[in-house]
């Protein structure tokens, strides 16, 4: 038959396509890249927008090299006020299981062998942190028929507790995630610390690097990518808890990079900061790249974000530096120690995607609207189809709306922070924010407060927070005041307490 070769040919591309239509996956594949101390000003994406909601550059987008995270803007969508908590392991406890720090009782970060809470902090607060029996999204997921796979930092618990160990909390792999919250090195040459004074720090569970020239954030996205390729291989979704142990100090040079910075005029730290931002942007790329070499790209949700505010070593804690033109760094409570850079996008966007179709994201967007760390929880449970347990409170919402580029009403736009301990670059404060308004409560006043207890900003009018109008605003402070303290007490906060009386010390309402 003349016409036996174009109908064999027919069919066998009906056949292809039977099989890719058989073959499709029933849900997406999943990562979060947590990036440790990047503030949104730590790129050369500009998150910050002007009057109008464009992005706008500003001098430090100028000074970092972030082509990767510009890659990814262009695929997806950014949030220009994204909020994590002040310092680290609440934010990944709210990232784990959908609630705020007042609520889950992490409000500190966790030090690995003592209680930090301070000398007057809440003897109540959750420094044991995340249990085998707390709900946490990995577990879900799991439950869901994902293989769950977590790499980098945990910092979910201290050195002896079960939280300690991701796998405790249902990812099914871990690599490098312990109770440490920093790296003792970051060079393969020392075996990431354990070679140094303070092996205690050092990252386990990378042995096969030891001795090598590798950068640790080398070596944790090889592992990353190796575990996403046994997972493909496996015909399992995955979900991948990538969690950067970069740009944390120690501000270990990564030597790939150092020729970039030596001439910009920062001090040696700064540009050793910039470095490990470039090689973080790396791993970012490396992990994109590595998506399409497996043909899931299309299949797979990319959320990138930080946990805190930034921690480069250029200015006061309080100061516009770090983070400029914001105020303050990590640890503090003006924005430059909450805003962090967020960023979502399939990692290939197909409109026609059935899976993309469950969760449009708009492309080369900036969405200005306010979210928060919490919000992942339920937007990725929802996009799984998976179910938290009947009874444990979300304060995240959906981001659906949001990541389409759209205006949600629904959306809350209020961020509350507590911070009831010290020793950090603020001690024992709230803040509270509602709509253009923010508070800040400090619960000892100090010279950083004026000696009150109350700072007061319009956002709007003052986005750099100069203006205390604590004074000057006495009906807005109390809104807000009122406001702060009710949602302490919907949430079930624990307080700083009276030295003399340890009686809990709530916030005064002018």
């Amino acid at each position: 038959m003349k016409n036996l070769p174009s109908l064999l040919a027919l069919l066998a591309t009906l056949a292809l396509g039977h099989l890719a239509s058989a073959a499709a996956p029933a849900q997406p594949n999943i990562i979060v890249m947590l990036v440790d101390d990047m503030g949104v000003m730590d790129s050369s994406v500009p998150f910050l927008t002007d009057e109008s909601g464009k992005p706008k550059r500003y001098p430090l987008n100028d000074y970092y090299r972030t082509p990767n995270m510009e890659r990814l803007a262009a695929r997806g969508v950014r949030f220009s006020q994204f909020y994590a908590m002040s310092v680290c392991s609440p934010t990944r406890i709210s990232i784990m299981t959908g609630q705020n720090a007042a609520r889950h009782r992490t409000t500190n970060w966790i030090s690995p062998d003592s209680n930090n809470g301070g000398s007057q902090g809440p003897p109540d607060w959750n420094w044991r942190g995340m249990t085998k029996d707390s709900v946490a999204l990995p577990r879900l997921l799991a439950a869901n028929g994902y293989r769950t796979i977590h790499v980098g930092k945990g910092h979910f618990g201290p050195r002896d507790s079960e939280g300690a160990d991701p796998r405790t909390i249902g990812f099914d792999v871990n690599v490098g995630g312990a109770s440490i919250g920093a790296p003792a090195s970051y060079y393969g040459t020392q075996d990431f610390g354990l070679k140094t004074k303070n092996a205690k720090a050092g990252v386990r569970g990378l042995e096969k690097y030891h001795g090598q020239d590798i950068f640790l954030t080398e070596a944790l996205t090889l592992e990353a990518n190796a575990h996403v390729a046994d997972a493909v291989k496996a015909g399992k979704p995955f979900f991948l808890y990538f969690a950067q142990y970069a740009v944390h100090a120690p501000f270990n040079s990564d030597p790939r990079f150092a020729d970039h910075y030596k001439s910009s005029g920062k001090p040696a730290n700064a540009q050793a900061f910039a470095t490990l931002i470039e090689g973080m942007d790396k791993s970012l790329g490396d992990v994109l790249d590595h998506l399409d070499k497996l043909g899931v790209a299309e299949n797979t949700l990319f959320i990138f974000l930080g946990d805190n505010g930034s921690d480069a070593p250029l200015g006061h804690e309080h100061a516009v530096a770090c983070a400029a033109p914001l105020r303050g760094k990590k640890g503090s409570h003006y924005e430059g120690g909450v805003r962090v850079p967020f960023i979502a996008a399939w990692a290939k966007p197909n409109t026609a995607s059935p899976l993309q179709q469950r969760l449009p994201i708009a492309a080369g967007a900036t969405q200005t609207q306010l979210a928060a760390v919490y919000d992942l929880f339920p937007t990725l449970l929802a996009l799984t189809a998976t179910k938290a347990p009947t009874g444990h409170a979300v304060d995240g919402q959906r981001l659906d709306t949001l990541l389409a580029d759209k205006p949600d009403a629904s959306h809350s736009d209020k961020f509350l922070m507590h911070y009831p301990h010290s020793p950090h670059r603020t001690d024992y404060f709230t803040t509270y924010r509602d709509g253009d308004w923010k508070v800040i409560y400090h619960y000892f006043p100090s010279d950083v407060s004026a000696g009150s207890h109350y700072q007061l900003f319009n956002l709007k009018a003052d986005p750099f927070e100069q203006q205390n109008l604590a004074t000057a605003e006495p009906a807005q402070l109390k809104r807000l005041m009122q406001g702060l303290a009710a949602g302490l007490e919907q949430q079930a906060a624990v307080y700083p307490v009276d030295k003399a009386t340890k009686a809990a010390l709530k916030p005064k309402v002018p």
